[in-house]
């Protein structure tokens, strides 16, 4: 197949062939390059958690995952309408290789003849792809992530098709390039190409290959065809006048100096004012620049008769490429066509009012320059400069609008509502309008009406332009605008248009926004766009308005929404009754919209928005007949097809085949094409599919399984078969190996929120998908265990939150402000095992799934013992509750936060007593009371009965203890722990028996500090060493080594950022500004470390600190929980909570082994009475070393027994050798008589 290349030199020049040289060069680069996507693990955090026991992360979280790879982030998915091309970690989370600033629509493989992969076609409406300005269309390398953009189209692209067989890409969609409009081909031998066709009269929504290598493109066109020039050409007339204009050599006669005069001057009358004359015998120039660009078709001069002067010849030059344009014109002489370029002549005879230059390459600018080289008389001048243009454009800034002196009846314009003003472009080619409003703002009261110029009826493609936004730095507030249009008088059926758009493109853009039928202005009708801010935003925003175009469109007619082309013939046969599949578009009712085309085999599925006698939005196409399926087709519009293997897969707005009958085809449903039999999806789901994906989830034992992802209008998949209904924003996924929806999957299933519109297989086996994700990794109701043995992971715990009524953007956990912490979700833990039990409690603020479907609220026990059933503590407590803290003594929970209500008769406020043995309410304490009661910490005092309660009171029960109180077990009541300690207690440490750590903000006797330590013992309070070199108020603290004489604090200095510092024992280290503005830190706690770290100041090698919280870590972004190593925070955990990201409260364990033992310096009277105990028994090994070698010795060398005669004679109490005997003994050396003598 060989089209006509755009690229040709003919064409484009020897600039054009460079530029496809270079395109070319990627191209093979790309193919050499082609491996799998790699990525870089992240370093592994060597925890040694084995000595903890249980280990529990709770937090404000719906997905959790371990940090894994350098690539991976924690974000949620974006709602400005930008997008990205997604792939998947080795582990099965997902990554952004690249971004866009609008939506993908398709995506296809470009593999070249020889089997080698040059990379992946990318379509859409996006401006901007990997931050490179890209218009519509890129090729990305998903192995580099290098974009090239593929440059000559303007508008969308909603489909493609890679060829293999002849290395083609057919590109579909709204758009214009060259001279196509809506399709057209990119040929990698050549570049962008003409089909033979030209394009169609409308878009192109989907492109396929038949198994007989034709091409089918389907679309809302009735006929081929391209955007023309009107009938009644160059008629829109070019605002002279608001131009900056400039002349030289002007004559310095008054009235007749102002290059002004000729500017919108028609009635060739010489005189003061009416012309421009240059100065005598002199060649001079007329300048014009422009705040905007044109592309002038005509230019048509007044020449002066002013004194016998005037032009004879003169040059037009278009700037700012500096271009001596070429003209034909007619002589006035002869009646004939002539050309002209830099010497273009003038009639001096004064019955030739004007003469009408038609430009032969017209070409964009947005100044020129007329320059007189030769005069008659005296000198040059003119009385009146004209320019015309095709194109029908309407600007917002009315000065560029056609002129009001031109005297046109229904000349452009543009009507304006609120404080709009004109901002100048860095990149545009025209100013615009821009207007700051709030996201609520009624679009009445800021609206731009454009009106144009229509001189002729008919079919028309309407364009509007939006500036970029990089330009005028107005990213992060641009939203979505609402697009209004009336085409046509009342008697006509297009006359009414509504669109939405997003303008938050980062370059300039186009959007086609109507096809259709547009009636000439007259004095009774006008066509008009009209542009407002959308409804439903929120915040400051940014709105602009810049210029809609109007082109009036050709076609051929005989087609409906159906083309099938044959890539073999050069030349089109517009006799459609050839095709079988033209025939079958033609068929249907007239206006059919196809929205896709799929092929199986010699099977082609075709859907959209259609009926016919016998089918309505489906059909097929097997062996060149048209057929319907069974049922008739469906009772509402399909808007995405998919094959897998012998299924179809369809989505749309449908309930039901036409016929009825087939229950559970809510919006989606499957076509088993061997079995020609609808089968429903579960139940389907409660609103419109709009696109259908393929890709792989791990679902069961990091088994990458083919999943159905859809897209939609929808906020739950509905309930069947023993199924609730389960919550669904907008993405659902069906597992066909279970036969039900990933959401109601009882497995450590991953979780997904944001949309997916497009996705590609590429050679090496992976997925590649479009759209924007929230994958923040594990399903994750705000609670998870980690593996405390073999490879480190995490653990869903049996917690199932309930939905809100809110769906949008929000979790699925019931959400509420705590007053002191500013947390939500589950903000504490507790494993519970003593006498056989296990028991997993949980509080924070949330709703839960209970047994039996009832509802728990904010505190809940996960029974191990019993199959993971879920409860809670019973009627009584307010469910506006919130648990902060919790412990356990004696079998009896106690757990305090901002918790109210009633149990048993006694009033509840801050801690509440619960019986675990016989699963019910306990003797509850005197409540406590002061303003906003809160508790927030709780710990028992080691080898007492005491607990102590720590937050934001003033009493308990009649006992005024501010702060913090004491209760006794033994003697069941509350007791003050001395006294001159007020404020605000956050957390609390043991050191010790007798010492507690206090972090807040409080106040010691007349002294505010962030630190205070308590005696026990003494019964007093004083300001802990050093504190006043805390920049804050202590929101979390933990002991930093295992005899609690170092600490790690954290909180929110003045200027609201966070910190760390570490108390050493005597001197307090900061860390710097080791976070971002946006952290909020909930917890720390010292873990130890398999392997060691490097040695620094901060940590012992074989410890590392952990944080938690909302995080942002500088050169990483959002992070749930780091790891510090005393050098560096590396991400630990990420998490999302909704759309957003998520926060870890806290780690809890089943043990508090957090140091490894003997790791650290002991006191030097232990190091002493150690040190003695190994001297002693290295003194007996030593004496009985001595003693077993002499037995041994004594044994070798024979044994005879003392003499005992002498001990005889002294009686058994006598037990002494006598002295004589001892040294005849020693004096023998302790041999034997016979032995050698001693030398």
């Amino acid at each position: 197949m060989r089209f006509p290349s755009l690229l040709a030199p003919t064409a484009a020049g020897l600039a054009s062939v460079v530029r496809f040289v270079h395109l070319w060069s990627v191209i093979a680069s790309f193919a050499r390059l082609s491996r799998a996507i790699d990525f870089t693990p992240a370093p592994p955090p060597n925890l040694e958690l084995s000595n903890l026991g249980r280990v529990g992360l709770v937090g404000d979280f719906d997905a959790i995952s371990l940090f894994a790879y350098a690539q991976q982030k924690q974000h949620g998915f974006s709602t400005n309408g930008s997008q990205s091309i997604i792939t998947q970690f080795p582990g099965g989370g997902f990554a952004t290789l690249a971004s866009t600033d609008a939506p993908i629509n398709a995506m296809c493989p470009l593999v070249l003849k020889n089997g080698s992969f040059a990379g992946v076609i990318v379509g859409g409406n996006f401006t901007s792809l990997g931050g490179l300005e890209t218009q519509g269309i890129g090729l990305f390398d998903p192995d580099t992530a290098k974009v090239t953009p593929l440059r000559g189209l303007q508008g969308k692209v909603a489909a493609l098709l890679c060829d293999k067989d002849t290395e083609t890409v057919y590109v579909g969609g709204d758009f214009k390039g060259a001279n196509s409009t809506n399709a057209i081909a990119w040929v990698v031998s050549s570049g962008w190409t003409n089909l033979p066709f030209a394009g169609f009269n409308g878009p192109v929504n989907t492109i396929a290959k038949t198994a007989n290598g034709h091409i089918v493109f389907g679309g809302s066109f009735d006929g081929l065809g391209n955007t023309t020039t009107p009938g009644k050409k160059d008629q829109q007339v070019i605002n002279i006048s608001s131009g900056s204009i400039s002349a030289g050599s002007t004559t310095i006669t008054s009235g007749f100096n102002d290059p002004k005069n000729i500017a919108c001057k028609t009635g060739g009358q010489d005189g003061p004012g009416n012309t421009w004359l240059l100065s005598d015998n002199q060649p001079g120039y007329w300048r014009a620049e422009f705040k905007y660009g044109f592309i002038p078709t005509k230019l048509r001069v007044w020449n002066t008769h002013q004194d016998g002067r005037g032009t004879k010849t003169f040059r037009y030059t278009a700037l700012p490429i500096n271009g001596i344009m070429n003209f034909t014109y007619t002589d006035p002489d002869t009646n004939q066509n002539a050309t002209c370029d830099a010497r273009c002549p003038l009639s001096g005879k004064p019955d030739v009012a004007f003469q009408d230059f038609h430009f032969v390459n017209p070409i964009g600018m947005n100044a020129f320059q007329i320059d007189v080289s030769e005069w008659y008389g005296s000198g040059g001048g003119l009385d009146g400069i004209e320019l015309f243009q095709d194109d029908i454009y309407t600007f917002a800034v009315n000065d560029f609008n056609e002129p009001s002196c031109a005297n046109i009846e229904s000349s452009s314009k543009a009507n304006v509502v609120g404080p709009w003003v004109v901002t100048t472009p860095r990149q545009s080619d025209s100013e615009y309008l821009t207007i700051k409003v709030d996201g609520t703002t009624n679009g009445d009261n800021s609206s731009v009406v454009f009106l144009p110029d229509i001189k002729q009826s008919g079919n028309y493609s309407v364009t509007i332009f939006t500036p970029g936004c990089i330009q005028d730095g107005t990213c992060a507030n641009r939203g979505r605008v609402n697009i209004t249009g009336n085409m046509a008088s009342a008697t006509h059926p297009s006359a009414a248009m509504q669109t939405e758009i997003w303008q938050t493109n980062n370059f300039d853009k186009y959007d086609p926004i109507f096809y259709g039928f547009v009636d000439a202005s007259s004095g009774s009708f006008r066509p008009s766009v009209t542009i407002t801010p959308s409804a439903g935003q929120s915040g400051s925003m940014a709105v602009v308005a810049q210029k809609v175009r109007f082109e009036l469109v050709n076609s051929t007619g005989g087609l409906n929404g159906l083309f099938e082309f044959d890539p073999n013939v050069a030349v089109v046969d517009t006799d459609f009754s050839k095709s079988t599949i033209d025939q079958a578009g033609t068929s249907l009712d007239t206006g059919a919209k196809v929205t896709d085309v799929v092929i199986a085999g010699n099977t082609a599925f075709v859907a959209g928005n259609f009926s016919s006698a016998n089918a309505s939005n489906i059909l097929s196409i097997q062996d060149g007949n048209p057929t319907e399926l069974p049922g008739g087709g469906l009772n509402g519009e399909v808007y995405a097809l998919i094959i897998n293997g012998t299924s179809l897969y369809v989505g749309g707005n449908f309930s039901d085949t036409r016929k009825g009958g087939t229950a559970g085809l809510n919006n989606v449903a499957a076509y088993s094409i061997p079995d020609k039999k609808w089968l429903p999806l579960g139940a389907g789901v409660n609103g419109r599919v709009s696109e259908i994906v393929l890709l792989t989830l791990n679902i069961t034992a990091n088994k990458p399984e083919l999943v159905i992802g859809l897209t939609g209008d929808f906020d739950q998949v509905l309930a069947f078969a023993g199924n609730n209904a389960s919550q669904a924003q907008g993405l659902a996924v069906w597992v066909p190996s279970r036969s039900n929806w990933l959401q109601n999957l009882n497995v450590q299933v991953p979780s997904m929120t944001g949309i997916l519109t497009a996705w590609v297989k590429v050679p090496t086996g992976n997925y590649l998908l479009a759209g924007s994700l929230a994958f923040g990794g594990m399903r994750a109701g705000g609670g998870v265990t980690l593996s405390t043995s073999g490879p480190l992971g995490l653990n869903q715990l049996s917690l199932k939150m309930q939905p809100t009524n809110s769906l949008q953007g929000s979790s699925s956990r019931k959400r509420a402000q705590i007053t002191q912490q500013g947390v939500t979700g589950i903000v504490t833990g507790y494993f519970y095992e003593t006498g056989g039990r296990n028991l997993t409690i949980l509080g924070g603020h949330f709703t839960a799934q209970g047994l039996n479907g009832s509802s728990v609220d904010n505190l809940a026990f996960i029974n191990g013992s019993n199959n993971d059933a879920v409860t809670g503590m019973g009627d009584g407590l307010s469910s506006d509750s919130t648990f902060l803290a919790m412990t356990v003594q004696n079998d009896v929970l106690y757990a305090g936060g901002t918790v109210t209500g009633k149990v048993n008769g006694a009033n509840i406020n801050g801690i509440v007593v619960y019986d675990l043995v016989g699963a019910k309410y306990g003797t509850q304490l005197p409540a406590f009371s002061g303003q906003n009661v809160t508790v927030n910490a709780i710990a028992s005092r080691p080898n007492s009965g005491d607990i102590y309660v720590a937050g934001n009171f003033d009493s308990a029960g009649s006992l005024g203890c501010p702060s913090i109180c004491v209760f006794s077990t033994s003697s069941l009541q509350w007791n003050r722990p001395g006294s001159g300690i007020s404020g605000s207690i956050s957390a609390i440490a043991w050191a010790g028996s007798s010492k507690l750590v206090v972090g807040g903000n409080l106040t010691v006797g007349d002294s505010t500090t962030w630190m205070a330590t308590y005696d026990a013992k003494a019964n007093t309070w004083a300001p802990f060493s050093g504190a006043n070199s805390i920049p804050g108020p202590v929101t979390a603290l933990t002991a930093g080594n295992d005899q609690v004489s170092q600490f790690w604090v954290a909180g929110k200095s003045d200027n609201g950022s966070s910190f760390i510092m570490r108390y050493d024992g005597s001197t307090w280290w900061p860390l710097g500004d080791s976070f971002g503005k946006t952290t909020s830190i909930r917890g720390l706690q010292m873990l130890s470390l398999s392997k060691p770290h490097g040695k620094t100041i901060y940590l012992d090698q074989n410890q590392v600190l952990l944080v938690t919280g909302e995080l942002d870590l500088p050169n990483f972004g959002n992070a749930s929980a780091a790891l510090f190593n005393g050098t560096t925070f590396s991400p630990f955990v990420l998490s999302t909570s909704g759309n957003g990201p998520g926060s870890v409260s806290r780690l809890f364990s089943q043990k508090q082994n957090f140091f490894k033992p003997n790791r650290g310096h002991l006191p030097l009277g232990f190091v002493v009475l150690i040190s003695l105990a190994i001297a002693l028994v290295l003194v007996f090994l030593i004496v009985g070393i001595g003693v077993y070698v002499n037995h041994l010795r004594i044994k070798k060398e024979g044994y005879f027994p003392a003499p005992t005669d002498n001990l005889e004679r002294y009686g058994a109490m006598q037990q002494r050798i006598r002295p004589q005997d001892l040294f005849e003994r020693i004096g023998r050396g302790g041999r034997a008589p016979e032995s050698s003598p001693m030398i």
